[in-house]
């Protein structure tokens, strides 16, 4: 082995290591499911987790134009990788690497920025439910097809799943981040809900009304429940290789137990505690569960 090459490697394993840390501390429930994946498809998981952690903190930036250069950043970067032109950040690094090992398809990752770059320029709340849900399907889904791919598995009933999936837990994120997201004076309450439950957007921000914003809050998280539901309905049709990738559905679905726990409050600090609202050991033994009987 050569030097360039004991350096090239020595360099990808520092880029993944940097990128499990960071799904760690920034996404632990993806975390713990990640590490019931197999080695490679658990590399491209993290690597591509961190790339989402990125993304998604580009728009914590109160300077609009200041988010929209760090999304062109990355579309730069994701662009200089299909072209073998990598770009020196430990997480463009690790997608150089299980991008090239895998054959991962640019469209996800061009869908994900895209929808990141939406997202920003949005000057009032979604109109109703199929506008969030396009939205969790180009995030939260789109991470999921890319991780099916990484482990091998083409196959359209798990895609499927898949699909209903990152729609639940996109939706279910969405409302857990309702606080952070009111002290921005924003908001993903889609606005058909808000006034069908009679619930007016400063009431969100103050926190005001709040049996009104329990009611829209509810309306949402039926709509994850049922996406969470449809992705179950189809366990025995999907390959066994792509069950550890579904695994995301758990946390979903605890988050979803949690929220009607708290009376659909998410105001209440119960959401904010240990993993989606229960104890990280009490995550683990239910992913552990799931993953020993094959479920998710």
């Amino acid at each position: 082995m050569t030097t360039s090459t004991t350096s090239s490697s020595t360099k990808v394993r520092n880029a993944l290591a940097y990128c499990v840390q960071q799904v760690r501390k920034y996404d632990y429930a993806n975390y713990l499911c990640a590490l019931h994946l197999p080695p490679a498809p658990r590399a491209a998981a993290f690597a591509l987790r961190a790339f989402n952690i990125e993304t998604a903190q580009a728009g914590d930036s109160r300077e609009m134009s200041l988010a929209m250069m760090r999304l062109v950043w990355w579309r730069d970067a994701i662009d200089g990788i299909y072209k073998k032109r990598l770009l020196e950040h430990p997480v463009v690094q690790a997608l150089g690497s299980v991008i090239t090992e895998h054959h991962l398809s640019k469209h996800w990752f061009t869908r994900l920025l895209e929808a990141r770059s939406l997202d920003l320029d949005m000057a009032t709340s979604p109109t109703d439910i199929s506008e969030i849900e396009r939205y969790a399907e180009d995030t939260s889904s789109a991470l999921l097809y890319l991780t099916l791919e990484a482990a091998g598995v083409r196959n359209t009933a798990a895609d499927h799943a898949a699909s209903h999936i990152g729609k639940s837990a996109g939706l279910a994120l969405l409302l857990r981040a309702s606080p952070y997201h009111a002290a921005r004076r924003r908001s993903y309450i889609p606005l058909d809900v808000a006034a069908k439950h009679g619930l007016a957007q400063e009431d969100l921000y103050r926190g005001k009304n709040l049996e009104a914003l329990s009611s829209a809050v509810h309306e949402v998280a039926s709509a994850a429940s049922a996406h969470l539901e449809k992705a179950r309905s189809l366990s025995g049709t999907i390959p066994a290789a792509a069950k550890p990738v579904l695994l995301p559905a758990v946390p979903t679905g605890v988050l979803l137990n949690t929220l009607q726990k708290v009376d659909f409050n998410v105001f209440d600090p119960t959401l904010t505690r240990g993993v989606c609202g229960i104890s990280p050991l009490w995550m683990q033994l239910q992913l552990q569960w799931n993953s020993y009987k094959g479920t998710y």
